[in-house]
């Protein structure tokens, strides 16, 4: 069996970076160990950021009417509620989709999966990965089927999907450092019976516990996340649900019937991550890459997006339009973010559940009486959306990010959001390429320069209108060089083709 890629895993970050690769014409092999997609909800929250790739791939629609919108937050103290928070529309202005969306990853793996097999691929299910090894020239793999015979794959790279405990990873010897938080978390997926509508998100507020419940598809269904108190005396594995049932109840204080127990399960949240994403021609993406804890539901949306950031630099070379050399930029990039994530949600976790006594007063004291002050204040939405959404996320300081100008916004940055002729500036963006982008305030004459850059990037000319010129902080033309993951590569003043074409030379070596 030969192709150009095997993918190892195929949760969220292997079916997604599969879609990628039927969007840009790689031939690719997924392999995992399941019979199937996982019938269960697991990771449940998806981003803007998310949201935006699958509209390339036509999914967004799709993801956002299978899922729950959560429309708002209620901060609830001592059996009472302190303060409900509006967050329906909370990144307005910053994204197509400022919300969080509750999709369970049953769901999102199914779906997925239905747009590879659209596309007359498929999974091969129930195989394994057994071993493999890398040469100059391309890596070999022996998987195990079904029937327990063994084949051999050769393939031109190999990007581990295979989660937490990767056997990609371990293969390559690469470091998986960190900690562990001593308290044992639980999740469960139930059916409640209580006096709250259900389109909110519920956030219990306690000294030193962790306890939300999250709206998920069905009348009276939520996913319960939390942790038990410290000091808890048996390992994960040997927990009851009813024991915890009984923690969930004394720990919220009011009347409530919790029924139709549909998965249960208890852990311990680890972080940590390698000390890089790539050694030769394999790869790391997802949970094989980095773990963390649940705060602010970062984990999978990250994993789609690492399969995002490597997708294209890998549909390049394989294509023969660019060196190897840009595949060192995924590594450069996604690390430097992995290392961001885990400061962020453990900050994020210390904020919701720390022990801290200042930070815990503050939690239960302090909070849910200015939350909604403060959520209504642009500034802080503009703080707090984009580093939750992961729209905030930028590769400024990388090797690909080039400034020719001094704008607001950088190279690096992911191509801010706003609306032209009621369309949004994505929906000229969804094919697979560069895209040079001219912002005109009437002073260029529009040329036909697209043979100019080689045939590498559609062209588009944008009036420089007042709501653009605000997000650029300017009023004169300039141009962005787009690359294909709509992060800006390139960005100059005036109509800069020859700095469009040296940039696209030095990045396509």
């Amino acid at each position: 069996m030969q192709t150009d890629v095997l993918i190892v895993g195929a949760g969220p970050t292997g079916l997604a970076l599969a879609c990628q690769f039927i969007r840009y014409g790689v031939d690719f092999i997924i392999i995992d160990k399941k019979e199937t997609t996982t019938p269960y909800s697991k990771a449940i929250g998806v981003h803007a950021r998310t949201l935006e790739i699958y509209e390339q791939i036509g999914l967004a629609e799709r993801a956002i009417a299978e899922g729950t919108i959560a429309g708002k937050t209620r901060l609830l103290e001592e059996g009472e509620l302190r303060a409900e928070i509006d967050l329906s529309k909370f990144g307005e202005g910053l994204s197509a989709y400022p919300f969080l969306l509750i999709l369970e990853q049953g769901r999102h793996e199914t779906m997925l999966h239905e747009r590879i097999t659209s596309n007359n691929r498929d999974v091969m299910w129930h195989t394994e990965l057994t071993t493999f090894s890398q040469t100059a020239d391309g890596v070999t793999a022996e998987i195990k089927g079904p029937d327990g015979a063994a084949q051999t794959v050769s393939a031109k790279y190999l990007v581990g999907c295979d989660g937490a405990k990767s056997t990609i990873r371990h293969g390559l010897g690469l470091e998986f450092g960190g900690g562990t938080f001593e308290r044992i978390f639980y999740v469960a997926d139930v059916d409640i019976d209580w006096e709250y509508s259900h389109e909110a998100l519920n956030i219990n507020l306690s000294k030193d516990n962790l306890l939300a419940f999250f709206p998920l598809p069905g009348e009276k269904h939520y996913r319960i996340v939390g942790n038990l108190p410290e000091g808890t005396q048996k390992d994960e594995g040997e927990l009851l649900y009813e024991e915890i049932e009984e923690v969930i109840k004394a720990e919220l204080k009011i009347r409530m019937d919790i029924s139709n127990v549909n998965w249960f399960s208890t852990y311990k949240v680890h972080t940590r991550h390698v000390t890089k994403f790539s050694v030769g021609r394999c790869f790391l993406a997802g949970d094989s890459a980095h773990i963390h804890s649940p705060a602010g539901a970062q984990g999978m949306n990250t994993g789609i997006q690492d399969g995002y950031n490597l997708a294209w630099k890998l549909a390049l070379v394989l294509n023969g339009r660019s060196s190897a050399e840009i595949l060192n930029s995924y590594n450069e990039e996604r690390l430097a973010n992995a290392i961001r994530l885990l400061k962020t949600t453990d900050r994020m976790f210390q904020l919701g559940a720390g022990e801290e006594w200042f930070t815990s007063w503050v939690r239960v004291h302090i909070f849910p009486y200015v939350a909604n002050l403060l959520t209504r204040m642009d500034f802080v939405k503009r703080a707090i959306f984009p580093l939750v959404s992961q729209i905030g996320i930028n590769y400024r300081d990388a090797s690909l990010s080039m400034n020719d100008v001094d704008l607001k916004v950088k190279a690096g940055d992911r191509m801010p959001y706003f609306v032209l002729d009621g369309r949004s500036i994505y929906d000229w963006l969804r094919e697979p390429t560069f895209h040079f982008i001219i912002f005109n305030d009437g002073s260029a004459p529009q040329a036909q320069i697209t043979d100019d850059l080689g045939g590498m990037a559609d062209v588009h000319y944008i009036p420089l209108y007042p709501h653009i010129a605000e997000i650029f902080d300017t009023d004169q033309t300039f141009c962005v060089l787009l690359r294909p993951d709509n992060y800006i590569g390139y960005i100059a003043s005036g109509v800069n083709v020859d700095g469009s074409k040296e940039y696209l030379r030095k990045v396509l070596s």
